[in-house]
């Protein structure tokens, strides 16, 4: 007998102490190596993302993570978070950029009094001494400390480049100015772009111990300002809810916190305030704005059986709304759950980048060596061989590396999600890349589900009103929904209310057939051609297939045509889709003659129908376009889409559709028009060159940076200044993207 795999169980951490991402690289690497551990950590987020057996506890993660240098814990319940703009009120940012201010304020004339030897006066190296010095051991404490724990665990990483980096530029300054000639009152020197060879007795480099400390502080402050820029799209999200709630017990409002509601609960929303959570309309009809939620900018009534969303803002009249679901199972917590998910994962690409970064601390420190010596032995230069190992230190840069795919990622589902675009991770942007296809659902996506009286044929010598008239109040007896649709059309074609309509005196439902009944004394029958064969009544003709007879008195008095409406935006939204090189494709269980018409509405060419589709068989055409070799997106909304999406290179679910659609898809378009799955392909592509442009950044900048601080063509400050703006030019370009329209 075999025994059944132990569950798994999946744990978050988030992690703290990492400046760059081979710290990250290392973190992962550690989790890893634990039994059935399986871990992802991502340096923007600070947090890991840990599968592990049931018998390992969170403890021994933690204990993991602490024992390579860095502390975890398990995330703490949502609270708000303060605005981006108040840097104050977030204590790490205030602290980095106090430490920022104050050591710009104290180099600045370090820099000045080295780059323009104008300025120099006697015994100007002691007050750049002077300045420089708190600035290199406070400002840059940060770098030292994290520097001296990593190689107590036998590591190096980021902080230990630039630590050893600045270190070495004080020191030798402090040797020169107490051991050597720099100390004299009359000392003077210029400053090079480059690596000049010089007396290393006599030459300082406190401008490159506190410059390179300033400019790194400085990046370090704008990545992580950026940082939180990027992910303040989710925080906005997990936000939207309200945080507490007028609850009905006993015919009484009682107002409690959210958490307390419970499922099947009433609780009243007035005008101006959020609906707590999702419900259905119990009394009351408003306008509901979901702008927030779904990117969807006109509100939508609502009324009595109605469903509406947690988060969206009741606008005018005063609702009663029984709770269907609440706590993680809304759908504002799940879409928020969505993202996070997505913004934690890793492209494959990404995974490169990672495994570049763990190695890449070791190697820059090998390449500063082989500089130092080459330059001591070879070009027999002692300050420039310094000078440039310096400068190889304090160049290279694994954190734009780190950096380009989750501060993309971040920017991306962020804005998605703003536009009611879930994107449910990394390798979903390389799937909308490839894709040449898409296959439209027509029921519910293409259309909107729900029939409507399209035509009205009289026959020779009967009044349409009349027909109207008749044929709508038997119909208004019926839960059919043909029935349903030809009593509201009539109604509303004749101006009346549908209880403004006449009241059958006898009703009977003919299953499959139609129904017969008495209205205003005419004996009627309404349905298809079957039933009034079966009557013996003649038809004169069929104007078109599947059309709805009416007769009355036994004589044919006319027909009535319904059909599923198409939605307003569709044809714009295949248009859309076009444009972006994509062969639309239309998928439906109904017959041929409604699918071309329908089709033939929206732009799509009669040889990409597929009409009189099974449910079952939805998954067959998709493999059948595979085979083809084309690469398919699915977009769809009903249960039997769900194997179809599965199965599909990329699967879209309309929000509007089931739960088994929205977790068999990559993408979920949360509102339901079809033009967001133009707008969803072309934001997760976007983000995928997005992230493209800034390996390829992260790489050519490495690549060129490093030979020529080996070569002695940089001066170590310049790095420095290089250095810290290359993580920021990453970060900076990934938020291009909150201006996705």
């Amino acid at each position: 007998m075999t025994s059944s795999p132990a569950p798994t169980l999946t744990t978050e951490l988030v992690i703290g102490g990492m400046t760059c991402a081979s710290c990250a690289a290392r973190v992962e690497k550690k989790l890893n190596r634990m039994d059935g551990v399986t871990a992802t950590v991502n340096y923007a987020t600070e947090k890991a993302k840990i599968a592990h057996p049931a018998g390992t506890a969170v403890a021994d993660l933690i204990a993991t993570v602490v024992r390579t240098g860095y502390t975890a814990e398990e995330p703490a319940p949502p609270a708000p978070e303060p605005s981006e703009a108040a840097d104050g009120a977030d204590p790490e940012l205030a602290a980095l950029r106090n430490r920022l201010t104050v050591s710009a304020v104290l180099s600045a004339p370090v820099v000045l009094l080295a780059m323009v030897p104008a300025l120099q006066f006697d015994n100007w190296q002691w007050l750049s001494l002077t300045l420089a010095a708190p600035v290199v051991v406070w400002g840059g404490l940060p770098f030292h400390r994290a520097a001296w724990t990593n190689l107590r665990h036998g590591a190096a990483t980021m902080d230990t480049l630039v630590s050893i980096g600045t270190l070495a530029a004080f020191g030798w300054s402090l040797w020169a100015l107490f051991l050597g000639d720099a100390g004299m009152p009359d000392m003077r020197h210029g400053f090079d772009l480059t690596t000049g060879r010089a007396d290393g007795a006599s030459t300082v480099y406190l401008e490159v111990a506190a410059g390179v400390v300033t400019f790194i502080l400085l990046g370090r402050y704008l990545e992580a300002r950026a940082k939180r820029k990027a992910g303040s799209a989710l925080r906005a999200l997990m936000e939207l809810g309200a945080k507490d709630v007028a609850v009905l017990r006993d015919g009484t409002e009682v107002r409690v916190p959210v958490a307390a509601l419970r499922a099947g609960e009433l609780f009243v929303a007035r005008p101006g305030e959020k609906i707590a959570t999702d419900g259905t309309v119990a009394e009351g009809a408003s306008a509901v704005d979901a702008s927030l939620l779904t990117g969807e900018s006109v509100p939508v009534d609502v009324a009595p059986g109605d469903p509406v969303t947690g988060g969206c803002v009741n606008t005018s009249g005063r609702l009663v709304v029984r709770a269907t679901r609440v706590g993680a199972d809304t759908q504002l917590a799940r879409m928020a759950a969505l993202v996070e998910d997505a913004q934690n994962g890793k492209a494959e690409v990404q995974r490169l980048a990672d495994r570049i970064s763990a190695v890449f601390v070791p190697v820059v420190l090998y390449i500063a060596l082989a500089t130092l010596l080459t330059w001591l032995f070879v070009v027999e230069d002692t300050t420039g061989a310094f000078t440039a190992a310096v400068a190889v230190l304090i160049i290279a840069c694994p954190c734009a590396l780190g950096l380009a795919t989750p501060t993309a990622l971040l920017v991306g589902t962020g804005r998605g999600a703003q536009l009611g675009i879930l994107i449910k991770g990394p390798e979903v942007l390389e799937s909308t890349r490839r894709v040449d296809t898409v296959v439209l659902d027509k029921t519910g996506t293409i259309t909107t589900g729900r029939m409507r009286l399209q035509k009205v044929y009289a026959y020779e010598g009967v009044d349409e009103a009349e027909l109207l008239r008749l044929a709508g109040a038997l119909e208004h007896a019926s839960e059919h929904p043909v029935a349903r649709a030809v009593a509201a059309g009539a109604a509303e074609r004749l101006g009346l209310p549908l209880g403004g309509l006449p009241v059958p005196t006898s009703f009977e439902n003919v299953p499959g057939l139609g129904v017969r009944g008495s209205v205003d004394g005419h004996a009627l029958l309404v349905g298809r051609e079957a039933l009034l064969d079966a009557e013996g009544v003649e038809i004169p003709g069929v104007p078109e297939p599947g059309a709805v007879q009416v007769a009355w008195d036994g004589r044919a008095r006319g027909a009535l045509t319904v059909a599923d409406a198409v939605k307003e935006t569709s044809a714009e939204a295949v248009a859309r889709l076009r444009a972006l090189g994509l062969a639309p494709v239309l998928l439906t269980g109904d017959g041929h003659a409604v699918a071309e018409t329908v089709a033939a509405e929206v732009g799509i060419d009669a040889d990409q129908v597929f009409a009189e589709v099974l449910p079952q068989e939805k998954a067959d055409v998709i493999r059948r376009l595979q085979a083809e070799g084309r690469t398919v997106a699915m977009v769809g909304d009903g249960v039997n889409d769900a194997a179809a999406l599965a199965t599909a290179d990329l699967g879209l679910a309309m929000g509007t559709g089931t739960d088994a659609a929205i977790e068999a898809s990559d993408l979920t378009l949360v509102r339901g028009d079809l033009r967001v799955a133009a707008d969803a392909i072309r934001l997760a592509r976007r983000t995928l060159a997005t992230i493209k442009g800034n390996l390829g950044w992260a790489f050519g900048y490495n690549v060129a940076a490093l030979p020529l601080a080996a070569f002695g063509l940089l001066n170590p400050m310049i790095a420095g200044l290089a250095m810290a703006f290359s993580s920021v030019f990453v970060v900076t370009n990934s938020l291009r993207l909150r201006r996705f329209t």
